[in-house]
């Protein structure tokens, strides 16, 4: 295998380069022209991108940079490459297509965001025409091979975006993702791609492949880096008609360290006869399980159903809607691996699409309800990689199994994380994605960090990202609200009711950090016993506590059920982390009877009714 290209001398992660700023010892100007150099040096080879910006192209946001101070800024400098379906002002797009080409006077809403936070464009990236395909080498502008082997694709259709980032020309690169174009090419070259919630992130000046499911996606080196980004530019946005808002609980406050999740793993897994992949997708597997996670077998058939209505009529004839009035006039303009693939869109009815719509809908009752009591689903990007060889034979088939575990997520409206997890014996990266409800983006992202922080796999420059230390540790969440409870609460107990009745689910029995006590506080005027627990500054205890989860739509209406002297807090527990949970004011506590030596509400009730708790 030749050697790899050389990476950039400075550490492009956005952290690194922040602190670069900072201590005055690096500038965007001397970054910026090293990187168009590197760039322009590559291309040849890697086809990576269709137009490198011009030194006086890149100039003004370079002058913009000089009157302001490198911490003005929480994007100041840091440099990435923008896939050519996405527009840049003043600059073409051509979605690999030079006879659709036009030069947009705006730019698209993400990318002005990311300008606006002080990021410096340098280029856009090369794709599959009009973003169909997952390979890369379906451009008039060239073939992009894989960044480590050259025997191997890039991945698509993003592919010139991934390859910005892991040959060290950008920090962080924009793609596209359908059907799995911001994943594929992530896993081919050692990347995080982050394929968020449908429409958190805007694709206002994004040229459409399938306007109704498409997602702008981030490729980044870590996922800590992912997750700055998604929080920076998560906002609605009223050129987008497909905007959503980004809920509270999906901003960057969620982005933690997973604690006693579970997640789930097709039962029937498809690795096309690979006999590497089996073993590499179960040592991420074990990884996850050694950190206290618990898999859960699904059932795979329902999401490959659905991922097989993708290429069918309807959502064919909408990508067609793109390119079909191209197709008809000027037919060479298109690819002819591209016609092939739309060639049966004007043949599509309305009757086609209704009926796939609700087998669609069929099949994402049945997905939705297997991921209701999971945190996350774990599954291969790809079956295995195919060879540059293998797509020169048949564009097609080879093709399509790249997209065997990512053609569904965007119809079931899932967010998704690929997330690199090792090498194959040729060098080859591989990976896994981490998927689940939508509007769980952190959380997903908090997956994907454990998993990079626990392989060791090395990322961009062959850096590695240290375990967190204890200091670091905080809690990721998602939708699932986690509480605390220790009295009435528990299950069996009188009042578990409320919790059952909201959908939720134990999590763990566990006990609290030594620094509680607990009082068992007056009947309630219905009879109903409750404890009270508070925190204490010495002579504490640990407390047995149950914590459950329950959606957090439901979260208000169960706390609004908490009669006085109880409140919600913050409770440690005795593996150090918090957890949101009931405390007792202090006139609750003078009013009851300290039972903290029981060491919990059941070894008390069981002592005092003398029946088993």
């Amino acid at each position: 295998m030749p050697p790899l290209p050389s990476r950039s001398s400075f550490d492009l992660r956005i952290p690194a380069l922040r602190a670069a700023y900072r201590a005055g010892t690096l500038t965007p100007r001397q970054l910026v022209a090293e990187l168009l150099g590197k760039a322009a040096a590559l291309n040849p080879e890697f086809r990576l991108f269709i137009h490198l910006l011009t030194d006086e192209e890149v100039a003004p946001y370079l002058d913009r940079l000089d009157a302001q101070d490198a911490a003005s800024l929480p994007l100041y400098g840091i440099p990435f490459a923008i896939k050519d379906n996405i527009d840049l002002a003043a600059v073409p797009t051509t979605a690999a297509c030079p006879a659709f080409a036009y030069t947009p006077a705006e730019s698209a809403s993400v990318v002005a965001r990311l300008i606006e936070l002080g990021a410096i464009p340098l280029g856009k990236t090369n794709l599959d025409q009009f973003a169909t395909g997952l390979n890369g080498t379906r451009s008039p502008y060239g073939t992009c091979r894989n960044s480590v082997h050259p025997d191997y694709p890039s991945g698509g259709s993003s592919a010139g975006s991934a390859l910005a980032v892991a040959l060290g020309v950008a920090s962080f690169a924009l793609g596209t993702d359908t059907a799995g174009s911001g994943r594929v090419p992530a896993a081919l070259n050692n990347l995080v791609g982050l394929k968020p919630t449908r429409g958190i992130l805007s694709t206002a000046g994004v040229v459409p492949a399938c306007r109704t499911l498409d997602c702008v996606t981030f490729f980044t080196a870590t996922a800590g880096e992912a997750s700055e980004l998604l929080a920076l530019t998560s906002h609605t946005d009223a050129h987008d008609a497909y905007s959503r808002s980004n809920p509270q609980w999906n901003t960057a406050r969620a982005f933690g360290t997973p604690a006693a999740f579970r997640f789930g793993v097709p039962a029937q897994l498809e690795f096309a006869d690979c006999t590497e992949s089996p073993e590499l997708f179960a040592t991420a597997r074990a990884l996850l399980e050694a950190a206290g996670g618990e898999a859960v077998e699904i059932d795979s058939a329902p999401f490959v159903e659905a991922a097989n209505l993708l290429y069918q009529g309807p959502w064919v004839a909408e990508r067609y809607s793109v390119a079909g009035e191209l197709m008809t006039t000027t037919p060479d303009a298109v690819l002819p691996v591209i016609r092939d693939v739309l060639a049966k869109a004007p043949r599509a009815s309305a009757v086609e699409l209704f009926r796939a719509q609700y087998r669609l809908q069929a099949l994402k009752a049945v997905c939705d309800a297997s991921l209701e009591s999971l945190d996350f689903v774990l599954t291969p990007t790809y079956p295995r990689p195919v060879t540059l060889d293998e797509l020169a034979r048949d564009p097609i088939g080879p093709n399509s199994l790249l997209g065997y575990y990512t053609n569904f997520m965007n119809l079931l409206d899932y967010a998704a994380v690929a997330t690199p997890t090792g090498f194959m014996k040729n060098g080859l990266p591989w990976g896994v994605t981490v998927f689940g409800r939508p509007f769980t983006d952190q959380y997903l992202l908090s997956v994907t960090d454990l998993l990079q922080r626990r392989s060791g796999t090395p990322c961009i420059g062959g850096r590695t990202i240290a375990p967190r230390e204890p200091g670091e540790r905080r809690t990721a969440t998602h939708d699932r609200m986690r509480i605390a409870v220790c009295g009435a609460h528990m299950q069996g107990l009188p009042l578990n009711r409320d919790l059952l009745a909201r959908g939720a689910r134990l999590v763990q029995a566990t006990d609290t950090a030594g620094h509680y006590r607990l009082a068992a506080l007056p009947a309630s005027a219905d009879g109903t016993r409750r404890p009270g627990m508070w925190r204490v500054t010495e002579g504490g205890a640990s407390i047995a506590v149950e914590v459950w989860e329950m959606p957090a739509a439901e979260f208000g209406s169960f706390i609004a059920t908490i009669a006085s002297p109880l409140v919600l807090g913050k409770v440690e527990l005795v593996d150090g982390s918090w957890v949101s949970g009931f405390l007792c004011e202090p006139y609750g506590v003078q009013s009851g009877t300290d039972i903290s030596g029981f060491g919990g509400w059941r070894a008390w009730l069981a002592r005092k009714d003398g029946v088993s708790a």
